[in-house]
């Protein structure tokens, strides 16, 4: 199994949690990214203090204001990013910013879904489009053939808790909203590896594991998988994958989540 060899690498809601961890073990590869493009609402806001100290010790790390339920954020990111690749494409998106709420299904509300979803699934549809072309220079560039994160992929970063087939945790996390959005996700996922096949661009969806951030520990309960051995774990996952895994559904450590 080889190591991940993106040239250029962007992850999304990348100031904390997974999104931080992602960005932090990219750049400690043994070959890390010439780029890694760091999206984040507020760049210069109290909850990116840690992503600031990394960008000022690793002149390879960009960071991006993003607002991924933004349609003119996303545009105006995508413009930045290809500014800084100066006519080079983007070998790997990670559409990992996400949000959710506890409410029972009874308490759901119309602005409580919309909201879910505009982040959760709309907000990765909308970044495949605007990268859309950057991805497809990538994957015109590369000397790989086949299909590979380390020549273009889409990865979204979606939840067990959105597999129909799988409902386990309900008791203890309803998460509705939550759960239809990245349910909604992993279609995504398999629309864009249909759609974009064509043009060399690998696209999956990915379970992270249940992991101590504070998404992961909002329902009140202690996560069992830590943020280094999820990101070690995908970042694996993410190194071994193919053309014939293009429109699956992986966990942190390979498995086939049932949909």
């Amino acid at each position: 199994m080889g190591e991940l060899c993106a040239r250029s690498v962007l992850v999304t809601g990348a100031n904390r949690g997974i999104g931080l961890g992602l960005v932090q073990h990219l750049l400690a590869l043994p070959k890390p990214p010439q780029w890694v493009f760091a999206g984040c609402r507020d760049p210069k806001g109290k909850q990116a203090q840690e992503l600031q100290k990394l960008a000022s010790k690793h002149p390879n790390l960009v960071i991006i204001p993003l607002e991924v339920a933004n349609p003119t954020s996303i545009k105006a990111a995508a413009a930045k990013v290809g500014e800084h690749l100066g006519g080079s494409g983007l070998n790997l998106l990670i559409n990992n910013a996400g949000i959710a709420k506890v409410t029972k299904i009874e308490n759901e509300t119309l602005e409580d879904m919309t909201e879910l979803y505009t982040t959760n699934t709309i907000g990765p549809l909308l970044m495949g489009q605007a990268f859309l072309p950057l991805l497809k220079k990538a994957a015109q560039e590369s000397p790989i053939s086949g299909l590979s994160c380390s020549k273009a992929a889409i990865v979204n970063m979606s939840s067990k808790g959105g597999s129909i087939t799988c409902i386990e945790g309900w008791e203890v996390m309803h998460y509705t909203s939550y759960r239809c959005s990245k349910a909604a996700l992993n279609m995504l996922s398999k629309c864009q590896s249909l759609a974009y096949k064509e043009h060399g661009i690998l696209c999956v969806a990915l379970h992270p594991g249940w992991v101590q951030t504070d998404m992961g520990s909002g329902a009140g309960y202690t996560p069992p998988l830590t943020v280094d051995d999820s990101v070690k774990g995908m970042l694996k996952v993410l190194s071994s994958l193919s053309e014939k895994d293009t429109g699956t559904f992986p966990d942190w450590e390979g498995k086939v989540v049932p949909w």
